[in-house]
C-alpha cells in the first residue's frame, strides 16, 4: 500500500529529523492536551527542539499529507488537530514504546514466497518485518517473539495474498537459542542502539526550566522509540552477559518519570498560544 494510511503508520521512520521529532511531539503530548495546537504554538514547540520555523512548517505540512494531522483553525487563528484515524497508530506505538518489556518465551515464524513479478511487494514485506522487530532465519522465513504474532500477521496480510504466506505460531526453540539469535538478528546494531541511548542520556538530570525539560524528554523519547522495535523482547538468557538492554530500559523509565508530566504541561501552555508569563509550571510525575 502506498496510500495515506501507509504513510501514517510509518514504521520505517528514523529518528532525529524535524519530521521525526514532530511525530514524537504529536504522539506524546498532543493527545493529553486535547489534540489541537495553534500554528504559532507548534512552531514554538519545535523551536525548543532547535528546529527553525520554516522547517517546522514544512514538517507540519508533511504530517498533514501523511494523515497524522489536519489543518483546523480555531478562534480566528491557524492550527493543527490530530487526525482521528491516526489514533490507533499512536496507540499501537504506545503499547510497544511504553509497555512492559516481556522477554520472549515462544516464537512465531512467517514463511512467504512471491512470484518474481511481485518482487516489490516481497521487498516491502521484508522492510516492514524488520521494522516490526522480526529476525531473518532464511530469505523467505522470518521469526519474531510470539507476542508480535498479531502485528506480523496483519502486516503480512496487508501486503501478501493468503497463498503467498504461512504463519507458524507458538514455536518453542530446541537447541542453542543464543547462536540462533546471533544469526537472525543484527545484535551488534541493537547493542549500539542501547549504548548510544545510554551515552546520550545517562548523565541527564531534570532541568529547572520547563521548556528545557520538554526538549530533553522529546529528544530522549524520539531516540528511544525505535529501540523496542529493534529489540522486541530478546531473552536475556540467550544474550551476552553484558547486554545493555536492561540499563537503557531503566534509564528510559527514569526519564519518563522525571520529565513527561512537565513536558505535557509546557506543551499545553505553548500550544494554546498562552504568553510565557501565564504558563502553568508543570510538576514531575
Amino acid at each position: 500500500m502506498t496510500d495515506v494510511a501507509g504513510g501514517r503508520d510509518d514504521l520505517e521512520a528514523t529518528t532525529g529529523s524535524a519530521t521525526a521529532l514532530l511525530r514524537t511531539v504529536v504522539g506524546n503530548v498532543l493527545r493529553p492536551i486535547g489534540g489541537w495546537m495553534s500554528a504559532a504554538g507548534a512552531v514554538r514547540l519545535m523551536d525548543a527542539l532547535g528546529v527553525p520555523a520554516a522547517t517546522a512548517r514544512s514538517s507540519l505540512a508533511r504530517l498533514c499529507a501523511r494523515g497524522v494531522l489536519r489543518r483546523e483553525p480555531r478562534g480566528g487563528g491557524a492550527g493543527y488537530a490530530l487526525e482521528p484515524a491516526a489514533i490507533p497508530m499512536l496507540e499501537r506505538g504506545d503499547a510497544r514504546i511504553f509497555g512492559e518489556r516481556a522477554e520472549a518465551q515462544a516464537w512465531c515464524l512467517l514463511s512467504f514466497s512471491f512470484p518474481e513479478r511481485r518482487r516489490s511487494s516481497r521487498d516491502r514485506l521484508r522492510r516492514r518485518l524488520a521494522a516490526l522487530g522480526c529476525g531473518t532465519v532464511a530469505d523467505g522465513l522470518w521469526i519474531a517473539p510470539a507476542a508480535l504474532e498479531d502485528e506480523v500477521a496483519a502486516t503480512a496480510r496487508e501486503i501478501a495474498a493468503e497463498a503467498e504466506i504461512v504463519l507458524f505460531a507458538d514455536a518453542a526453540p530446541r537447541g542453542d537459542l543464543a547462536a540462533g539469535l546471533a544469526r537472525w538478528y543484527d545484535l551488534l546494531s541493537i547493542r549500539q542502539a542501547h549504548e548510544v541511548f545510554l551515552s546520550h542520556f545517562a548523565d541527564a538530570s531534570a532541568p529547572s526550566d520547563d521548556e528545557q525539560a520538554f526538549a530533553l524528554w522529546m529528544r530522549a523519547l524520539d531516540e528511544w522509540r525505535v529501540i523496542p522495535y529493534r529489540d522486541p523482547g530478546l531473552p536475556a538468557s540467550a544474550l551476552p552477559g553484558d547486554w545493555p538492554g536492561a540499563a537503557s530500559a531503566a534509564l528510559f523509565r527514569r526519564l519518563r518519570h522525571d520529565l513527561e508530566g512537565r513536558a505535557i504541561a509546557h506543551a499545553a501552555a505553548v500550544a494554546a498560544g498562552m504568553p510565557s508569563s501565564d504558563r502553568t509550571v508543570g510538576v514531575a510525575r
